[in-house]
């Protein structure tokens, strides 16, 4: 298993940028260029003693000794912002309660769909397992209103529903 000292030993963390970089030339990398590569879902994954790691967890382990033994959350929603101060170790229910809007969204409010039945907006969001409906509102800015109350009252992250920052 990867240990702090051994991660110290190969890479560099640069806490301001989120990047490694790395310690020693290697075959395929030269001794200070940046480590890793982008995988398809958006994450950056670094190779360390034949097995890969996304760069998030290894900072983790960087600067809080240890491996997360829950999940990584990016708090600003880009997974490629790896800055210690962007993460926070959650567990699931914690990390969906601090989600993106999706992009196939057409309102642009996240929880806020239109229905067409009754052409009117509704809001909705998950409480624990089930989604919990807010109601039926006449225009999408009063669902998405609605829908930020509840997701206070629910303990959701203030970030949740933004979008991803750049």
């Amino acid at each position: 298993m990867l240990t702090q000292s051994r991660l110290k030993e190969l890479l560099v963390y640069h806490a301001d940028t989120g990047v490694f970089t790395w310690r020693f030339g290697r075959p395929k990398a030269k001794t200070g260029s940046v480590a890793g590569s982008v995988t398809w879902k958006g994450y950056w994954l670094i190779g360390v003693d034949g097995r890969r790691y996304r760069a998030h967890h290894l900072a983790w382990l960087y600067e809080h000794g240890y491996l997360p033994s829950h999940q990584i959350d990016h708090i600003n929603h880009n997974k490629l912002d790896n800055r210690i101060e962007n993460l926070r170790e959650v567990t699931n229910c914690q990390n969906h309660k601090n989600m993106g809007i999706p992009s196939n969204n057409k309102t642009g409010y996240r929880g806020v769909s239109f229905a067409k039945d009754r052409k009117k907006y509704t809001a909705r969001i998950k409480d624990g397992k089930s989604y919990r409906n807010l109601g039926y509102f006449e225009c999408a800015a009063a669902a998405a209103i609605a829908y930020a109350k509840a997701k206070i009252k629910l303990g959701y992250h203030p970030n949740h529903g933004l979008k991803q920052e750049a």
